[in-house]
């Protein structure tokens, strides 16, 4: 059976082309197709248990009902963009959702799956940040805070987020970060190691294992695959 893994399309606007390529790829998921992995900021923003649901999310939901509806199982790996999911995508998608990275087994092998946003021990700044809104008191107070308010909100972290990612990219050594994860990740047995948030699509195989950091939906359209073949990294045109 084929599992299918992607992140980053930091969806926005239904007319924009990553949202429409991103529907159109998961309404033609191959026929055997069993599992979802969403690893991360598949939305520009999206915090807690929105009703009714966003506007502008309501149709990339109902493509991902349409999924569900076909039986592939999904499952969520929160994002820097995208978190407090678990009520929503519980009782719309029956997903099951992780806030954090995770290992799994898949056909024998010892899987390691995350968004990515923590790989970074350097970024103090975000790592901060990060722990001030995934901390439970901000949880309970999303149902509550005024919709309004917390969408400027959204616009102005995503507006920040957006901003910082060219410096970001000159400051740090992606490549170096993502191959000291995946080596580390392979010295404690993991097999398969998948992990998106650097928008950077890459590969490393070594003695039979395999990391992939996906890329986005944004520019590269990429995701990777497990197959009976193994996995491997594709683009979608």
């Amino acid at each position: 059976m084929r599992k299918i893994f992607i992140a980053d399309a930091h969806l926005r606007s239904p007319r924009d082309r990553n949202y429409r390529t991103l529907v159109r790829f998961l309404d033609t998921l191959p026929a055997d197709t069993d599992t979802l992995f969403l690893l991360g900021d598949i939305f520009e923003f999206w915090i807690g248990n929105p009703r009714p649901v966003y506007d502008h999310y309501r149709e990339i939901v109902e493509c991902l009902k349409r999924v569900r509806g076909r039986g592939v199982r999904i499952v969520y790996f929160e994002g820097n963009h995208d978190f407090h999911l678990g009520d929503f995508f519980k009782e719309q998608l029956q997903a099951e959702v992780h806030a954090g990275g995770a290992e799994c087994e898949v056909d024998g092998k010892k899987v390691c799956l995350c968004h990515g946003d923590q790989l970074n021990r350097a970024d103090y700044g975000y790592r901060a940040l990060r722990f001030a809104l995934h901390n439970p008191l901000v949880r309970a107070l999303v149902p509550v805070f005024p919709r309004r308010l917390a969408d400027r909100i959204a616009v102005n972290l995503s507006r920040r987020s957006s901003g910082q990612h060219a410096s970001r990219k000159s400051r740090w050594d992606y490549p170096a970060i993502l191959e000291n994860f995946a080596r580390e990740r392979f010295a404690a047995g993991c097999d398969l190691v998948v992990t998106g948030h650097f928008h950077l699509p890459m590969e490393i195989r070594e003695g039979g294992r395999a990391f992939i950091s996906l890329g986005d939906w944004i520019t590269h359209y990429s995701y990777a695959q497990w197959t009976e073949a193994g996995l491997t990294l594709e683009r979608f045109d």
